[in-house]
Protein backbone atom coordinates (compact mmCIF):
# COMPACT_ATOMS: atom_id res chain seq x y z
CA UNK A 1 0.00 0.00 0.00
CA UNK A 2 1.63 3.61 -1.03
CA UNK A 3 1.79 5.96 1.58
CA UNK A 4 -0.84 9.10 -0.54
CA UNK A 5 -3.39 5.78 -0.17
CA UNK A 6 -3.04 5.62 3.86
CA UNK A 7 -5.21 7.14 5.75
CA UNK A 8 -4.77 9.98 7.90
CA UNK A 9 -3.96 8.85 11.38
CA UNK A 10 -7.11 10.88 13.01
CA UNK A 11 -8.89 8.03 10.93
CA UNK A 12 -6.52 5.52 11.40
CA UNK A 13 -6.87 5.54 15.05
CA UNK A 14 -10.31 5.69 14.63
CA UNK A 15 -11.06 2.71 12.50
CA UNK A 16 -9.29 0.66 15.42
CA UNK A 17 -11.49 2.55 17.95
CA UNK A 18 -14.44 0.86 15.72
CA UNK A 19 -13.19 -2.42 16.25
CA UNK A 20 -14.06 -2.14 20.45
CA UNK A 21 -16.67 0.17 20.07
CA UNK A 22 -18.64 -1.87 22.66
CA UNK A 23 -16.06 -1.61 25.47
CA UNK A 24 -15.49 1.76 25.05
CA UNK A 25 -19.35 2.66 24.78
CA UNK A 26 -19.76 0.65 27.86
CA UNK A 27 -16.82 2.78 29.67
CA UNK A 28 -18.67 5.93 28.59
CA UNK A 29 -22.15 4.38 30.04
CA UNK A 30 -19.92 3.58 32.90
CA UNK A 31 -18.73 7.18 33.15
CA UNK A 32 -22.12 9.18 33.15
CA UNK A 33 -24.06 6.56 35.51
CA UNK A 34 -20.64 8.06 37.74
CA UNK A 35 -21.72 11.88 37.37
CA UNK A 36 -25.51 10.87 37.93
CA UNK A 37 -24.48 9.45 41.39
CA UNK A 38 -22.19 12.88 41.72
CA UNK A 39 -25.33 14.72 41.04
CA UNK A 40 -27.15 12.50 43.69
CA UNK A 41 -24.53 12.38 46.22
CA UNK A 42 -24.07 16.28 46.17
CA UNK A 43 -27.86 16.61 46.07
CA UNK A 44 -28.00 14.42 48.89
CA UNK A 45 -24.78 16.65 50.77
CA UNK A 46 -26.61 19.69 50.78
CA UNK A 47 -30.18 18.06 51.80
CA UNK A 48 -28.67 16.99 55.01
CA UNK A 49 -26.81 20.48 55.44
CA UNK A 50 -30.04 22.15 54.67
CA UNK A 51 -32.26 20.31 57.37
CA UNK A 52 -29.81 19.90 59.77
CA UNK A 53 -28.96 24.11 60.01
CA UNK A 54 -32.39 25.38 58.72
CA UNK A 55 -35.41 22.76 59.55
CA UNK A 56 -32.98 22.15 62.89
CA UNK A 57 -33.68 18.03 62.39
CA UNK A 58 -32.33 15.80 64.50
CA UNK A 59 -29.25 14.27 63.84
CA UNK A 60 -30.79 10.52 64.15
CA UNK A 61 -33.48 11.22 61.89
CA UNK A 62 -31.14 11.77 59.13
CA UNK A 63 -29.74 8.06 59.61
CA UNK A 64 -31.51 6.94 56.22
CA UNK A 65 -30.04 10.15 54.33
CA UNK A 66 -26.69 8.81 55.67
CA UNK A 67 -26.79 4.95 54.49
CA UNK A 68 -28.23 6.44 51.23
CA UNK A 69 -25.28 8.75 51.07
CA UNK A 70 -23.00 5.58 51.90
CA UNK A 71 -24.59 3.50 48.86
CA UNK A 72 -24.78 6.13 46.51
CA UNK A 73 -20.48 6.76 47.31
CA UNK A 74 -20.28 2.35 46.91
CA UNK A 75 -21.93 2.55 43.50
CA UNK A 76 -20.24 5.84 42.13
CA UNK A 77 -16.84 3.78 42.76
CA UNK A 78 -18.15 0.68 41.51
CA UNK A 79 -19.07 2.81 37.87
CA UNK A 80 -16.06 4.37 38.12
CA UNK A 81 -14.05 1.03 38.68
CA UNK A 82 -16.43 -0.28 35.37
CA UNK A 83 -15.12 2.56 33.22
CA UNK A 84 -11.85 2.46 34.00
CA UNK A 85 -11.46 -1.61 33.47
CA UNK A 86 -13.49 -1.36 30.09
CA UNK A 87 -11.37 1.62 28.82
CA UNK A 88 -8.09 -0.35 29.40
CA UNK A 89 -9.86 -3.85 27.73
CA UNK A 90 -10.35 -2.23 25.01
CA UNK A 91 -7.14 -0.07 24.92
CA UNK A 92 -5.47 -3.77 25.43
CA UNK A 93 -7.28 -5.28 22.49
CA UNK A 94 -6.51 -2.44 20.00
CA UNK A 95 -2.94 -1.99 20.47
CA UNK A 96 -3.16 -6.00 20.18
CA UNK A 97 -4.35 -5.76 16.85
CA UNK A 98 -1.98 -2.57 16.33
CA UNK A 99 0.68 -4.99 16.99
CA UNK A 100 -0.28 -7.41 14.93
CA UNK A 101 -1.08 -5.13 12.04
CA UNK A 102 2.83 -3.98 11.81
CA UNK A 103 3.92 -7.51 12.50
CA UNK A 104 2.28 -8.75 9.60
CA UNK A 105 3.03 -5.88 7.51
CA UNK A 106 6.71 -6.33 8.20
CA UNK A 107 6.50 -9.94 7.15
CA UNK A 108 4.73 -8.94 4.17
CA UNK A 109 6.23 -6.60 3.36
CA UNK A 110 9.46 -9.58 3.45
CA UNK A 111 13.45 -10.14 5.04
CA UNK A 112 14.64 -7.60 1.99
CA UNK A 113 12.53 -4.77 2.45
CA UNK A 114 12.53 -4.75 6.17
CA UNK A 115 15.95 -5.36 6.55
CA UNK A 116 16.55 -2.00 5.37
CA UNK A 117 14.74 -0.50 8.52
CA UNK A 118 17.24 -0.24 11.45
CA UNK A 119 15.89 -2.96 13.64
CA UNK A 120 16.38 -0.04 17.51
CA UNK A 121 13.37 1.82 15.28
CA UNK A 122 11.64 -1.01 14.56
CA UNK A 123 11.58 -2.16 18.57
CA UNK A 124 10.95 1.16 19.10
CA UNK A 125 7.56 1.85 16.97
CA UNK A 126 6.41 -2.08 17.89
CA UNK A 127 6.85 -1.17 21.81
CA UNK A 128 6.91 2.60 22.22
CA UNK A 129 4.52 3.96 19.60
CA UNK A 130 2.15 1.31 20.24
CA UNK A 131 2.15 1.67 23.86
CA UNK A 132 1.83 5.30 23.25
CA UNK A 133 -1.85 4.41 21.92
CA UNK A 134 -2.69 3.22 25.76
CA UNK A 135 -4.12 6.53 26.97
CA UNK A 136 -5.82 7.54 24.05
CA UNK A 137 -8.14 4.54 24.20
CA UNK A 138 -8.42 3.85 27.15
CA UNK A 139 -9.17 7.03 28.92
CA UNK A 140 -9.23 10.23 26.61
CA UNK A 141 -11.85 8.84 24.00
CA UNK A 142 -14.26 7.93 27.14
CA UNK A 143 -13.29 10.87 28.65
CA UNK A 144 -14.83 12.49 25.02
CA UNK A 145 -18.16 11.58 25.61
CA UNK A 146 -18.51 12.05 29.60
CA UNK A 147 -17.52 15.82 28.69
CA UNK A 148 -20.20 16.33 26.70
CA UNK A 149 -23.15 13.80 28.68
CA UNK A 150 -22.09 14.86 32.38
CA UNK A 151 -21.74 18.90 32.18
CA UNK A 152 -25.16 19.07 30.18
CA UNK A 153 -26.59 17.18 32.90
CA UNK A 154 -25.19 19.42 35.61
CA UNK A 155 -26.72 22.03 33.88
CA UNK A 156 -30.30 21.24 33.32
CA UNK A 157 -30.28 20.58 37.16
CA UNK A 158 -28.76 23.98 38.08
CA UNK A 159 -30.48 25.80 35.88
CA UNK A 160 -33.98 24.26 37.58
CA UNK A 161 -32.33 25.83 40.67
CA UNK A 162 -31.25 29.09 39.33
CA UNK A 163 -30.17 30.02 35.74
CA UNK A 164 -28.57 32.80 36.34
CA UNK A 165 -25.73 30.74 37.93
CA UNK A 166 -25.89 28.29 34.96
CA UNK A 167 -25.35 30.57 32.89
CA UNK A 168 -21.97 32.09 34.38
CA UNK A 169 -20.99 28.36 33.77
CA UNK A 170 -22.14 28.31 30.30
CA UNK A 171 -20.13 31.35 29.57
CA UNK A 172 -17.07 29.63 30.81
CA UNK A 173 -17.65 26.40 29.62
CA UNK A 174 -16.11 26.97 26.15
CA UNK A 175 -12.83 28.96 27.17
CA UNK A 176 -11.69 25.38 28.54
CA UNK A 177 -12.28 23.09 24.74
CA UNK A 178 -10.81 26.37 22.63
CA UNK A 179 -7.69 26.33 25.18
CA UNK A 180 -7.14 22.38 24.69
CA UNK A 181 -6.86 23.11 20.82
CA UNK A 182 -4.42 25.74 20.76
CA UNK A 183 -2.69 23.50 22.82
CA UNK A 184 -3.16 20.63 21.03
CA UNK A 185 -1.55 21.94 17.87
CA UNK A 186 1.14 22.16 19.10
CA UNK A 187 1.90 19.68 21.50
CA UNK A 188 0.90 17.09 18.98
CA UNK A 189 3.39 18.41 16.38
CA UNK A 190 6.01 18.23 19.98
CA UNK A 191 5.08 14.50 20.82
CA UNK A 192 6.00 13.89 16.52
CA UNK A 193 9.16 15.03 17.19
CA UNK A 194 9.86 12.90 20.31
CA UNK A 195 8.95 9.83 18.71
CA UNK A 196 11.32 10.74 15.67
CA UNK A 197 13.98 11.70 18.02
CA UNK A 198 13.94 8.57 20.43
CA UNK A 199 13.75 6.21 17.05
CA UNK A 200 17.19 8.26 16.70
CA UNK A 201 18.44 7.98 19.61
CA UNK A 202 17.90 4.07 19.63
CA UNK A 203 19.58 3.00 16.41
CA UNK A 204 22.16 5.61 17.39
CA UNK A 205 23.18 3.70 20.54
CA UNK A 206 22.43 0.25 19.00
CA UNK A 207 25.04 1.36 16.02
CA UNK A 208 27.37 2.50 18.74
CA UNK A 209 26.87 -0.82 21.00
CA UNK A 210 27.33 -3.00 18.26
CA UNK A 211 30.35 -1.36 16.63
CA UNK A 212 32.51 -1.35 20.51
CA UNK A 213 34.94 -3.36 19.47
CA UNK A 214 35.82 -1.18 16.79
CA UNK A 215 35.96 2.07 18.28
CA UNK A 216 38.16 0.86 21.21
CA UNK A 217 40.37 -0.81 18.13
CA UNK A 218 40.74 2.91 16.99
CA UNK A 219 40.24 5.23 20.15
CA UNK A 220 37.02 6.37 19.46
CA UNK A 221 35.17 4.91 22.46
CA UNK A 222 35.26 9.66 24.07
CA UNK A 223 33.72 10.82 20.90
CA UNK A 224 31.25 7.67 20.55
CA UNK A 225 30.22 8.70 24.09
CA UNK A 226 29.86 12.51 23.19
CA UNK A 227 27.66 11.49 20.59
CA UNK A 228 25.17 9.53 22.42
CA UNK A 229 25.25 12.08 24.88
CA UNK A 230 24.25 14.89 22.40
CA UNK A 231 21.83 12.72 21.15
CA UNK A 232 20.40 11.71 24.51
CA UNK A 233 20.44 15.58 25.82
CA UNK A 234 18.21 16.55 22.17
CA UNK A 235 15.15 14.43 23.27
CA UNK A 236 15.68 15.27 27.00
CA UNK A 237 15.30 18.56 25.44
CA UNK A 238 11.99 17.68 23.69
CA UNK A 239 10.66 15.61 25.90
CA UNK A 240 10.82 18.96 28.50
CA UNK A 241 9.32 20.91 25.74
CA UNK A 242 6.62 18.38 25.76
CA UNK A 243 5.87 18.63 29.47
CA UNK A 244 6.64 22.09 29.49
CA UNK A 245 3.48 23.00 27.18
CA UNK A 246 1.57 19.87 29.30
CA UNK A 247 2.14 21.97 32.63
CA UNK A 248 1.43 25.17 31.20
CA UNK A 249 -1.56 24.29 29.22
CA UNK A 250 -2.89 22.75 32.80
CA UNK A 251 -2.29 25.71 34.70
CA UNK A 252 -4.27 27.70 31.86
CA UNK A 253 -7.50 25.57 32.42
CA UNK A 254 -7.06 25.32 35.66
CA UNK A 255 -7.15 29.55 35.98
CA UNK A 256 -10.40 29.77 33.89
CA UNK A 257 -11.93 26.74 35.28
CA UNK A 258 -11.51 28.13 39.27
CA UNK A 259 -12.47 31.99 38.01
CA UNK A 260 -15.75 30.36 36.46
CA UNK A 261 -16.13 28.56 40.32
CA UNK A 262 -15.37 31.57 41.84
CA UNK A 263 -18.01 33.96 40.07
CA UNK A 264 -20.58 30.98 41.07
CA UNK A 265 -19.43 30.91 44.67
CA UNK A 266 -19.40 34.94 44.84
CA UNK A 267 -23.14 34.79 43.46
CA UNK A 268 -24.15 32.49 45.35
CA UNK A 269 -22.93 34.02 48.66
CA UNK A 270 -24.32 37.67 47.57
CA UNK A 271 -27.86 36.13 46.92
CA UNK A 272 -28.14 34.30 50.06
CA UNK A 273 -26.97 37.27 52.06
CA UNK A 274 -29.27 39.37 50.06
CA UNK A 275 -26.99 41.96 48.49
CA UNK A 276 -28.23 40.80 44.77
CA UNK A 277 -32.30 41.65 44.43
CA UNK A 278 -31.98 41.04 40.59
CA UNK A 279 -32.80 37.70 38.84
CA UNK A 280 -33.40 34.64 40.36
CA UNK A 281 -30.93 35.47 43.57
CA UNK A 282 -33.89 35.99 46.05
CA UNK A 283 -35.30 33.15 45.34
CA UNK A 284 -32.30 31.39 46.73
CA UNK A 285 -32.26 28.82 49.74
CA UNK A 286 -29.44 26.85 51.40
CA UNK A 287 -30.36 23.88 49.42
CA UNK A 288 -30.84 25.19 46.18
CA UNK A 289 -27.55 27.72 46.46
CA UNK A 290 -25.00 25.07 48.63
CA UNK A 291 -26.00 22.53 45.73
CA UNK A 292 -25.33 25.27 42.95
CA UNK A 293 -21.83 25.58 44.53
CA UNK A 294 -20.98 21.86 45.08
CA UNK A 295 -22.22 21.00 41.70
CA UNK A 296 -20.14 23.99 40.13
CA UNK A 297 -16.63 21.99 40.61
CA UNK A 298 -18.28 18.87 38.84
CA UNK A 299 -19.72 20.84 35.87
CA UNK A 300 -16.02 21.66 35.52
CA UNK A 301 -14.97 18.09 36.28
CA UNK A 302 -15.38 16.28 33.09
CA UNK A 303 -13.35 19.21 31.01
CA UNK A 304 -10.92 19.16 32.98
CA UNK A 305 -9.77 15.88 33.03
CA UNK A 306 -10.52 15.97 29.16
CA UNK A 307 -7.31 18.50 29.30
CA UNK A 308 -5.61 16.15 31.32
CA UNK A 309 -5.76 13.63 29.05
CA UNK A 310 -5.41 16.04 25.87
CA UNK A 311 -1.66 15.07 26.02
CA UNK A 312 -2.45 11.34 25.08
CA UNK A 313 -4.42 12.34 22.12
CA UNK A 314 -1.13 14.26 21.18
CA UNK A 315 1.14 11.40 21.97
CA UNK A 316 -1.54 8.80 19.83
CA UNK A 317 -1.55 10.84 16.69
CA UNK A 318 2.46 11.47 17.20
CA UNK A 319 2.64 7.82 16.78
CA UNK A 320 -0.01 6.73 14.63
CA UNK A 321 1.62 9.11 11.98
CA UNK A 322 4.82 7.07 12.71
CA UNK A 323 3.26 3.62 12.49
CA UNK A 324 1.88 4.99 8.96
CA UNK A 325 4.58 5.44 7.36
CA UNK A 326 5.69 1.99 8.30
CA UNK A 327 2.28 0.58 7.16
CA UNK A 328 2.39 2.97 3.81
CA UNK A 329 5.89 0.67 2.96
CA UNK A 330 4.87 -1.31 -0.14
CA UNK A 331 4.17 -4.76 -0.17
CA UNK A 332 3.96 -5.90 -3.85
CA UNK A 333 3.64 -4.14 -6.86
CA UNK A 334 0.24 -2.91 -7.51
CA UNK A 335 -0.41 -4.91 -10.58
CA UNK A 336 0.43 -8.30 -9.04
CA UNK A 337 -1.91 -11.57 -9.68
CA UNK A 338 -4.67 -11.12 -6.73
CA UNK A 339 -4.67 -15.25 -7.21
CA UNK A 340 -2.11 -17.05 -6.61
CA UNK A 341 0.26 -18.63 -9.50
CA UNK A 342 0.22 -22.17 -10.56
CA UNK A 343 2.74 -24.42 -9.36
CA UNK A 344 5.78 -25.38 -11.71
CA UNK A 345 6.05 -28.72 -13.53
CA UNK A 346 7.05 -31.95 -10.34
CA UNK A 347 10.67 -31.91 -11.75
CA UNK A 348 11.20 -27.77 -10.78
CA UNK A 349 11.52 -26.63 -7.65
CA UNK A 350 10.88 -23.21 -8.58
CA UNK A 351 10.88 -20.98 -11.76
CA UNK A 352 10.88 -17.50 -12.69
CA UNK A 353 9.16 -16.72 -15.93
CA UNK A 354 9.96 -13.01 -17.35
CA UNK A 355 10.66 -11.59 -14.21
CA UNK A 356 11.71 -8.11 -13.81
CA UNK A 357 12.36 -6.16 -10.39
CA UNK A 358 12.93 -2.98 -9.07
CA UNK A 359 13.60 -1.00 -5.76
CA UNK A 360 12.89 2.29 -4.83
CA UNK A 361 15.39 4.88 -6.07
CA UNK A 362 17.27 2.34 -8.12
CA UNK A 363 14.68 1.86 -10.56
CA UNK A 364 14.94 -1.77 -12.13
CA UNK A 365 17.59 -3.79 -11.03
CA UNK A 366 17.05 -7.25 -12.92
CA UNK A 367 15.21 -8.57 -15.89
CA UNK A 368 13.87 -9.23 -18.13
CA UNK A 369 14.89 -12.77 -16.94
CA UNK A 370 13.80 -16.62 -17.11
CA UNK A 371 15.18 -18.68 -14.62
CA UNK A 372 14.51 -22.80 -14.28
CA UNK A 373 15.67 -24.25 -11.04
CA UNK A 374 15.51 -28.43 -11.17
CA UNK A 375 15.37 -30.61 -8.18
CA UNK A 376 18.83 -31.66 -7.93
CA UNK A 377 20.36 -28.83 -9.37
CA UNK A 378 23.78 -26.87 -8.53
CA UNK A 379 23.11 -23.62 -10.26
CA UNK A 380 26.15 -21.35 -9.73
CA UNK A 381 25.07 -17.91 -10.57
CA UNK A 382 27.88 -15.76 -11.29
CA UNK A 383 28.44 -11.99 -12.18
CA UNK A 384 30.48 -8.74 -11.48
CA UNK A 385 29.50 -6.68 -8.33
CA UNK A 386 25.91 -5.22 -9.08
CA UNK A 387 25.08 -7.49 -11.64
CA UNK A 388 21.63 -8.58 -9.66
CA UNK A 389 22.91 -12.14 -8.30
CA UNK A 390 21.67 -11.10 -4.79
CA UNK A 391 18.19 -9.85 -6.03
CA UNK A 392 17.71 -13.14 -8.36
CA UNK A 393 18.70 -15.29 -5.38
CA UNK A 394 15.97 -12.62 -3.44
CA UNK A 395 13.23 -13.29 -6.30
CA UNK A 396 13.94 -17.19 -6.04
CA UNK A 397 13.16 -16.66 -2.15
CA UNK A 398 10.03 -15.11 -2.26
CA UNK A 399 11.74 -12.44 -0.23
CA UNK A 400 10.66 -9.93 -2.68
CA UNK A 401 7.77 -9.85 -5.12
CA UNK A 402 8.68 -9.48 -8.98
CA UNK A 403 7.49 -5.93 -10.44
CA UNK A 404 6.12 -8.05 -13.43
CA UNK A 405 6.49 -11.60 -14.35
CA UNK A 406 5.52 -14.37 -12.38
CA UNK A 407 7.51 -16.46 -9.90
CA UNK A 408 6.48 -20.36 -9.61
CA UNK A 409 7.09 -22.74 -6.93
CA UNK A 410 6.34 -26.05 -5.79
CA UNK A 411 3.87 -26.27 -2.83
CA UNK A 412 4.98 -26.35 0.58
CA UNK A 413 8.73 -25.72 -0.95
CA UNK A 414 10.68 -25.37 2.00
CA UNK A 415 13.75 -23.01 1.68
CA UNK A 416 17.01 -22.16 3.55
CA UNK A 417 19.38 -19.47 3.18
CA UNK A 418 22.58 -18.86 3.99
CA UNK A 419 24.85 -15.53 2.56
CA UNK A 420 28.04 -14.18 3.87
CA UNK A 421 26.99 -12.58 7.05
CA UNK A 422 24.79 -15.58 8.62
CA UNK A 423 22.51 -14.32 11.38
CA UNK A 424 24.14 -15.73 14.72
CA UNK A 425 22.21 -14.53 18.06
CA UNK A 426 23.63 -14.29 21.41
CA UNK A 427 22.93 -17.87 22.96
CA UNK A 428 24.59 -20.99 22.66
CA UNK A 429 25.61 -22.95 19.75
CA UNK A 430 22.88 -25.54 20.11
CA UNK A 431 20.06 -22.25 20.64
CA UNK A 432 21.59 -21.22 16.86
CA UNK A 433 20.97 -24.43 15.34
CA UNK A 434 17.80 -24.73 16.84
CA UNK A 435 16.67 -22.05 14.69
CA UNK A 436 16.62 -24.17 11.76
CA UNK A 437 15.37 -27.31 14.29
CA UNK A 438 13.57 -25.80 17.43
CA UNK A 439 13.08 -30.03 18.50
CA UNK A 440 15.91 -31.40 16.97
CA UNK A 441 18.03 -33.16 19.22
CA UNK A 442 21.84 -32.87 21.02
CA UNK A 443 22.47 -35.93 18.48
CA UNK A 444 21.44 -34.17 15.72
CA UNK A 445 23.13 -31.11 16.18
CA UNK A 446 26.53 -32.58 16.89
CA UNK A 447 25.79 -34.97 13.72
CA UNK A 448 25.05 -31.28 11.74
CA UNK A 449 28.05 -29.72 13.04
CA UNK A 450 30.11 -33.16 11.67
CA UNK A 451 28.79 -32.49 8.27
CA UNK A 452 30.13 -29.22 8.24
CA UNK A 453 33.44 -29.72 9.43
CA UNK A 454 33.05 -28.20 13.28
CA UNK A 455 33.27 -31.86 15.34
CA UNK A 456 36.85 -30.83 16.06
CA UNK A 457 36.32 -27.20 17.17
CA UNK A 458 32.80 -28.58 19.39
CA UNK A 459 35.21 -31.12 20.69
CA UNK A 460 37.97 -28.95 22.19
CA UNK A 461 35.09 -26.65 24.22
CA UNK A 462 34.42 -27.08 27.41
CA UNK A 463 30.70 -26.97 27.21
CA UNK A 464 30.72 -28.36 23.85
CA UNK A 465 27.22 -27.37 21.81
CA UNK A 466 25.86 -25.38 24.98
CA UNK A 467 28.98 -23.12 24.70
CA UNK A 468 27.56 -19.38 24.50
CA UNK A 469 28.15 -17.29 22.23
CA UNK A 470 28.45 -13.24 21.58
CA UNK A 471 26.38 -10.99 19.80
CA UNK A 472 26.69 -11.59 15.98
CA UNK A 473 28.49 -14.87 17.00
CA UNK A 474 31.07 -13.05 19.06
CA UNK A 475 33.70 -15.59 19.67
CA UNK A 476 33.66 -17.50 16.28
CA UNK A 477 36.07 -16.68 13.23
CA UNK A 478 34.36 -15.69 10.11
CA UNK A 479 34.86 -19.52 8.43
CA UNK A 480 33.44 -21.02 11.32
CA UNK A 481 30.25 -18.78 11.34
CA UNK A 482 29.70 -19.82 8.27
CA UNK A 483 29.79 -23.14 9.08
CA UNK A 484 27.89 -22.97 12.01
CA UNK A 485 25.60 -21.38 9.58
CA UNK A 486 25.73 -24.17 6.91
CA UNK A 487 25.12 -26.92 9.89
CA UNK A 488 22.36 -25.17 10.38
CA UNK A 489 20.87 -25.79 6.73
CA UNK A 490 22.17 -29.49 7.15
CA UNK A 491 19.34 -29.83 9.91
CA UNK A 492 16.90 -28.61 8.39
CA UNK A 493 14.94 -30.19 5.63
CA UNK A 494 14.70 -27.39 3.20
CA UNK A 495 15.04 -28.83 -0.02
CA UNK A 496 16.16 -25.73 -1.83
CA UNK A 497 19.20 -24.17 -0.13
CA UNK A 498 20.33 -20.57 -1.34
CA UNK A 499 23.67 -19.34 -1.17
CA UNK A 500 24.88 -16.27 -1.26
CA UNK A 501 29.13 -15.54 -1.63
CA UNK A 502 29.25 -18.56 0.99
CA UNK A 503 32.87 -18.29 1.08
CA UNK A 504 33.39 -14.38 0.80
CA UNK A 505 36.37 -13.63 3.06
CA UNK A 506 37.26 -17.01 3.63
CA UNK A 507 41.06 -18.53 4.11
CA UNK A 508 41.68 -21.03 1.59
CA UNK A 509 41.91 -24.12 3.89
CA UNK A 510 38.33 -23.14 5.64
CA UNK A 511 37.23 -22.13 1.65
CA UNK A 512 38.08 -25.99 0.96
CA UNK A 513 35.78 -27.11 4.32
CA UNK A 514 33.00 -25.11 3.49
CA UNK A 515 33.23 -26.29 -0.34
CA UNK A 516 33.97 -29.48 0.66
CA UNK A 517 30.10 -29.51 3.06
CA UNK A 518 28.50 -27.73 0.17
CA UNK A 519 29.60 -30.75 -1.81
CA UNK A 520 27.79 -33.32 0.64
CA UNK A 521 24.48 -30.55 0.79
CA UNK A 522 24.27 -31.76 -3.14
CA UNK A 523 24.75 -35.17 -2.39
CA UNK A 524 22.05 -35.59 0.26
CA UNK A 525 19.71 -34.74 -2.73
CA UNK A 526 19.60 -30.75 -2.15
CA UNK A 527 18.74 -28.30 -4.53
CA UNK A 528 21.52 -25.80 -4.54
CA UNK A 529 21.65 -21.60 -5.79
CA UNK A 530 24.92 -20.40 -5.33
CA UNK A 531 26.07 -16.70 -5.98
CA UNK A 532 29.66 -16.20 -6.25
CA UNK A 533 32.35 -15.43 -8.76
CA UNK A 534 34.91 -17.90 -7.17
CA UNK A 535 36.16 -20.57 -9.32
CA UNK A 536 36.07 -23.57 -6.77
CA UNK A 537 32.11 -23.06 -6.37
CA UNK A 538 31.88 -22.52 -9.84
CA UNK A 539 33.02 -25.99 -10.68
CA UNK A 540 30.61 -27.67 -8.84
CA UNK A 541 27.84 -26.16 -11.06
CA UNK A 542 25.24 -28.75 -12.69
CA UNK A 543 24.58 -25.32 -14.67
CA UNK A 544 25.57 -21.73 -14.41
CA UNK A 545 23.87 -18.65 -15.20
CA UNK A 546 26.45 -15.00 -16.05
CA UNK A 547 24.45 -11.65 -15.18
CA UNK A 548 25.99 -8.48 -16.67
CA UNK A 549 23.44 -5.10 -15.80
CA UNK A 550 20.65 -7.93 -14.69
CA UNK A 551 19.91 -9.68 -17.40
CA UNK A 552 21.54 -13.41 -18.55
CA UNK A 553 24.57 -13.19 -20.39
CA UNK A 554 24.99 -17.16 -20.78
CA UNK A 555 23.91 -20.46 -19.57
CA UNK A 556 26.23 -23.20 -19.81
CA UNK A 557 25.80 -26.43 -19.05
CA UNK A 558 29.10 -28.24 -16.70
CA UNK A 559 29.73 -31.34 -16.13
Amino acid sequence: MKRDTQPSPRRWLAAHAAGQRGWLMLAALAGIAAGALTVAQMALLAWIVSRLLVDGAPLASLTPAFLLLVAVLVARALCQWGQELSGQLASLRIRHAVRAELLDHLAAMGPVRAGARHSAGLANQLVEQVEALDGYFARFLPQLRLCVAIPLLILVVVVSLDWLAALFLLLAAPLIPLFMALVGMGAERLNRDQFVAVSRLSGHFLDRVRGIATLQLFGRTREAATEVHAAADEYRRLSMRTLRVAFLSSAVLEFFASVAIAVVAIYVGFGLLGYIEFGPAEELTLFSGLLVLLLAPEFFQPLRTLAQHYHDRAAALGAADGMLALLGEPVRPTHAMASPPPAPAPERCVALAAVTLTHPGRGQVLGPLDVVVERGDTLVVSGPSGAGKSALLQLLAGFVAPASGQRLAAPDLKIAWMDQRPLLIHGSLAENLRLAAPQASDAELERALTHAGLAELVAALPQGIHTPLGERGSGLSGGQAQRLALARVFLSDAELVLLDEPTASLDEATEARVIESLRRLGEEGRTLVIATHHPALMAMASRRLALHEGREQALETGG
